[in-house]
Formats: C-alpha cells, structure tokens, sequence
C-alpha cells in the first residue's frame, strides 16, 4: 500500500460517531473501518501524535479489523552503513528501527483510538550514530551528543485519543501519552513522505520535532473542518541516556498549535511553546519553541507520488549563559519522488549550531552551518512488505572558522537496507 488513492463516493462514518464529507472516501477495504481519530476528516490526515498531514499523503500500512476494533500496523527496519567524513567523522553500522500498532473503536458516540510505538534504537549503543553537525541529549549524563545523532528511546508513544462531535462539522478530542507527542512542531521526520525515505535525522530535529518523544502529554483541541486548534501540557525534559526505560512525567511545558489543511494536497502548521529545563545538562535554561511549516503532497498515479516539506524553528533559550541565551534559528526543505520502485529524495537544512565545541576557544560561539543530503533507493516487493536497497550523499557548508577541525568540508554517505512495511 505504497500510494493511496482518494475516491468521490460515500463511506459510512455513521458508526463512529462523525458526519465525514463524500470526499473523505478512500478505496482501501479494511481501511474502511478507520477515521480521523480528532475529528470528521478522512484518517489519511492523521501522522505523529495530532499533527496533521496532507489528505492525500501515502499510506503504508497493514489493516485489519480484531472484534469491535479496526486495527492498522506500519513499521520499518534498516540496516545502514554509515561513513562521516572528516577528523570529526566517524564510520558506524547499526540498525533503525520502528514498530506502530493502532487500534480504534467507536465508543459513547465519538471515536477512541489506541496507538503504541517502540523501537530497538537502543541496542546500537547509548551514543548513537555518527552524524556530522548533530547536537542534543547525551550518552552518559555528563557530556552532550555533538557530531552524532542520538538513538531513540525504546517506548516512543503509548497514547490514548478520544474525539467527540460537538455539532455543525465540530468535534472537540483530548489526547494523553506515556510517552506521547505534544502539539508543537510539524509531523515528525520520521512519518512524513518527504523525510521517511531519508536514514538520517535532519541536523534541525531539536529546533522542529524532537519532542515527538516526550514522558508525559496530555493535549486538547478542536476540530472545525479543515482547521485544528490544540494545547498541550507536557514534560519538558528531553528523555535521558537509559533508553529502556518510561521516565517521570512533569507537565511543566506547554504549547499551542493552529493546523489547516487548505486542501487535500497541503497541510500548514504554526506553533509555539516553553520547555521547562529541556537539557539536563542546562537545567536552569528554558526553551521558548515556535515552529511553522508546510507539506505539499501531489498524487501521481499508482506508486507515485511527490511530497515537499519546508519547515522553520526557532529556539529562544532564557535563564542561561553564554550562546544558550542567544535565539536561533533552523530551515528545512525536504521532497520525497516515488516513481514506481524507485523514490528519489533530497533534504537540505540551514542553521544555527552553538553546541559543537566542549571547550577550547570556539566554546560557545554560534555558527551558521548548512548541509545537502541526496540519495534514493529501489523497493523490492514481497508480500505486504519491501526490500530497500539504496544510499545517498551528504556534503556540509561551514564558515571559515569551522574548516579547521572539520578538515574543510567533508563529503559523508550511507548505504541502506530496509525492510518496510507497505500493506
């Protein structure tokens, strides 16, 4: 089920409790069972946490029905050969990996959907993978991550959402996580079209999305049409180095966000919140968070499909010192092309990096990076899953007073096996 298809036509949403439009009906079967888990909308809205995505984005999924409860299942494991080039560089193979079930009913007039997520990130080791320009949390509880990326905690979302119809295409949810994702930030790299083809984290994952894990949300919101409105209380606090295990929730941070999908084909996010203490090595340092972004999805035909993501963050620290009181600022551009069995994707990002030096005479000091990615890979159908096998090249802007320690500007690749889930 790599490339859904939007059909005019009635689909009955009776039984859930919601009035869906004739434009919502999809030609997926099973998937028939399932709807917007916020509100009256087709459930291909739906990605990480209550962010929204394009109507018409793919779906990659297994769906099925377990009683009285329509179920869907999607996860991926890659096997990836990592080469960052450069004195600061390092070379590393590991496995990525990511499992979501979800379960949905209609219960009391509305719709309540369960949603579990796990990943076996934390076998590839407490400090990651190398990633060049790649800053946040920490290995050991002393020292930051800088130049490699961190591994995901193995219990990423265990979330409970229910919605409501309140009248006239109206419908009020609440949704609740241990973990789970605030309403702060577009749809998470991790499961959006225009990223998920990509091995590597975007290098702007803190200034956009890295609180899609996060112990301890609880989120309410409205649901008008094509318009969201949504606030969260959540744990501030990054997750720490033991990533076996469900951390304390504080619901000390909160945020807001205002989504609209003006069509079926874009989806359009801003959001602001305060992160109390979100790095536990800078516990008197708050985090002021705005983020905006757009994703431009186009359907192509069967197996084909084009999807765009431009996002920017903006972290405004107070209450500490030196460059972590300093606002800065992150861009992302990011497209996903699916031709068939090949998809072809590329990801640019430019921003401000303040955490690349430990010590020494750059401690400290903010500096403008960039960085292009371009790869693709060639999907190998078995049954209601693919064989990946592809790579892609990364090369890396840096100011002048950078080159030294990175030995100039170093080229970086990743060669990729995936086992994906399509439906």
């Amino acid at each position: 089920m790599d490339q859904h298809a939007m059909e005019h036509g009635a689909m009955d949403h009776a039984a859930m409790g919601h009035d869906v439009p004739d434009h919502a009906a999809m030609n997926h079967g099973d998937m028939a069972g399932m709807v917007g888990a916020l509100g009256a909308y087709t459930m291909m809205r739906d990605s990480s946490g209550t962010a929204w995505q394009p109507d018409s984005a793919p779906m990659q999924a297994i769906m099925g029905r377990v009683g009285g409860w329509s179920t869907m299942v999607h996860g991926n494991a890659t096997l990836v050969q990592d080469w960052q080039g450069g004195p600061r560089g390092d070379d590393k193979a590991f496995v990525s990996s990511m499992l979501m079930g979800m379960a949905q009913r209609p219960l009391g007039g509305g719709t309540l959907t369960l949603r579990a997520m796990g990943s076996l990130d934390p076998l590839m080791g407490k400090r990651g993978y190398p990633l060049l320009l790649a800053t946040g949390e920490t290995a050991d509880g002393r020292t930051e991550l800088v130049d490699r990326q961190h591994p995901h905690d193995a219990f990423m979302e265990l979330a409970a959402t229910y919605s409501h119809p309140l009248g006239n295409g109206v419908s009020g949810f609440v949704y609740f996580g241990l973990p789970g994702e605030p309403a702060l930030g577009p749809t998470t790299f991790m499961h959006r079209f225009s990223g998920m083809a990509n091995p590597e984290a975007p290098v702007s994952h803190h200034w956009l999305d890295s609180t899609h894990v996060t112990f301890g949300v609880a989120t309410a919101g409205i649901v008008a049409g094509k318009v969201k409105l949504e606030g969260s209380l959540f744990t501030g606090r990054e997750p720490d180095e033991n990533r076996w295990d469900i951390e304390r929730p504080r619901f000390d941070s909160w945020s807001a966000r205002v989504s609209w999908n003006p069509t079926a084909n874009l989806a359009l996010q801003v959001s602001h919140g305060l992160l109390k203490s979100p790095e536990a090595l800078h516990p008197d340092e708050d985090v002021h968070r705005t983020t905006a972004s757009a994703t431009w999805n186009l359907p192509l035909g069967p197996r084909r499909n084009l999807q765009t993501t431009f996002a920017w963050g903006r972290n405004a620290p107070t209450g500490g010192e030196d460059h972590h009181g300093h606002p800065t600022n992150a861009f992302l551009l990011e497209s996903a092309l699916q031709l068939g069995r090949w998809t072809l994707f590329g990801r640019g990002e430019n921003g401000d990096k303040g955490e690349l030096f430990a010590s020494g005479p750059l401690e400290g000091r903010v500096f403008n990076v960039s960085k292009l990615s371009l790869g693709g890979y060639h999907a190998l159908p078995i049954g209601k899953v693919s064989l990946d096998f592809g790579g892609l090249i990364s090369a890396i802007g840096l100011p002048a007073a950078l080159k030294p320690a990175y030995g100039g500007e170093p080229i970086s690749g990743m060669i990729f096996t995936r086992l994906r889930v399509t439906g």
